[in-house]
């Protein structure tokens, strides 16, 4: 694979919660060994999410490994990939503490971080593990000024409703200057806006793209509208999305049953054809989630990622 030749990166999502995208739960030793596989074929990212439980009514309880954990030891493990979160709930940890963790884990792996930031939704976590749901997004507004200005200027003197950093400094360091950069996933007005102002990249996830690139230039022009509401050249935004990919060779259904798209699914051709529309679309970074999510499947795109790469 010459990744000079590749449009756009190409990454895939790793499996951390219990029983989702396969029958088993991944533990450490099937989640390092699918990153070691995904670098050697050449993805160039690997992703993770970050909750913590799912509670569905009449199902037993989803957990999750915790992300920042993992994270730090995929850094480790790997050498070329980028790594980022999709996406950290900001109201989760103190946000100085969250841009200490990320400059730290940016230093662990040597610059390859990607800090994925939301504002969570997942109310029954919040319950389980003790942290307030409210206000989400004043919340999140206050922490994402904490974490992009410790990133980005190293140091920050805030005091506002829900958090505060007072003369608070990142010391040491990571790799990078300015630290890694910071990914907002969101489709709502007010959070596009605040993407607009603090983010680096913008990520579409495949529910809010129907899990194809004719769902994306909806949404790309209410990014483009943002950027310019608050002065931003749009071009210096970069353009992020989520696909779906059944694997399985059969008819595949989606991750919850009220999702009612389709996984994206045909020969390598095909699939890399797909892809390619993204690019089309102005995605310069397309994150997989493979269906299943195992060593195989992987293994198993490497044609397709072939294909892509020969245009």
């Amino acid at each position: 694979m010459n990744q000079r030749t590749r449009p756009v990166k190409i990454g895939i999502e790793l499996p951390i919660a219990e029983r989702k995208g396969r029958e088993d739960t991944a533990r450490w030793a099937d989640i390092s060994a699918m990153a070691r596989r995904a670098e050697e074929i050449g993805f160039d990212s690997l992703w993770v999410e970050d909750h913590l439980i799912f509670k569905h009514p009449e199902q037993e309880p989803q957990g999750v490994w915790e992300c920042w954990s993992l994270l730090a030891a995929l850094a480790a493990i790997t050498e070329r990939v980028e790594l980022g979160t999709l996406v950290t709930p900001t109201t989760f940890r103190n946000p100085a503490l969250t841009a200490k963790m990320a400059d730290t884990v940016d230093e662990i792996s040597g610059g390859r971080i990607i800090l994925g930031l939301g504002a969570g939704w997942n109310q029954a976590e919040y319950e389980a593990f003790g942290f307030p749901y409210d206000h989400l997004y004043s919340r999140f507004e206050e922490a994402l000024r904490i974490i992009h200005g410790l990133l980005k200027d190293g140091q920050i003197d805030f005091e506002g409703r829900f958090y505060s950093a007072r003369d608070c400094e990142l010391r040491p360091r990571g790799p990078r200057p300015q630290g890694p950069p910071i990914l907002l996933g969101t489709t709502g007005e007010r959070m596009l806006r605040l993407t607009a102002q603090y983010a680096d990249q913008w990520n579409a996830y495949f529910v809010h793209t129907n899990n194809r690139a004719s769902g994306v230039a909806a949404l790309r022009e209410r990014v483009d509208a943002a950027c310019h509401a608050v002065g931003r050249d749009p071009a210096t935004l970069e353009r992020t999305a989520t696909v779906m990919v059944n694997m399985a060779g059969t008819a595949s259904k989606p991750l919850a049953p009220h999702w009612t798209f389709e996984p994206l699914n045909g020969t390598p051709d095909e699939i890399a054809a797909e892809l390619h529309a993204y690019v089309e679309q102005g995605i310069s970074h397309i994150q997989l989630w493979l269906e299943p999510n195992t060593i195989e499947s992987i293994e198993a795109f490497a044609p397709a990622l072939a294909a892509f790469d020969r245009g």
